[in-house]
């Protein structure tokens, strides 16, 4: 496994958990706050409830992904596992951790996993490689932005 196969970066934000975790578990909302502007649109109604949902997103380039849930709490947690349309996941995800604070905060990790990418995947490894702290930082700024404005 390679040491710098996660990649993390946190911060707090003066907006509670549950308003976050909105803005997050519903994919029509992701490209709003997407830092990579990666992410061209998702249908309505597709709002992540459970481990085990699917929701599709269509990407900047006109892919569509399935997202296949792999973690959720609640308010608290949540991950997903992006594919091709109709294919299986390869071996990476999307992460976001909430930690309620004091005063209405949160403490916001946003987290980027490609250690189960398999060595086959060479084009999506060298892809996954190029993630840092900073990009991941790069949402987190902007959904900061979107929580607190409003």
């Amino acid at each position: 496994m390679n040491a710098h196969a996660v990649v993390t970066a946190s911060r707090e934000i003066a907006a509670p958990a549950a308003a976050l975790f909105d803005l997050i578990a519903d994919p029509a909302e992701q490209p709003r706050w997407d830092g990579n502007d990666n992410l061209a649109g998702a249908e309505a109604g597709q709002r992540v409830r459970a481990v085990g949902d699917v929701f599709v997103m269509t990407n900047q380039g006109g892919g569509v992904r399935d997202n296949h849930v792999v973690a959720f709490v609640e308010g608290r947690e949540i991950a997903w596992r992006p594919a091709p349309h109709g294919e299986q996941p390869a071996g990476h995800q999307w992460g976001w951790v909430l930690e309620p604070l004091e005063d209405g905060r949160t403490l916001v990790t946003h987290v980027y996993d490609f250690s189960d990418l398999p060595a086959s995947q060479e084009a999506r490894l060298a892809k996954a490689r190029q993630m840092t702290p900073e990009k991941l930082m790069a949402s987190i700024d902007r959904l900061a932005e979107l929580a607190e404005g409003s």
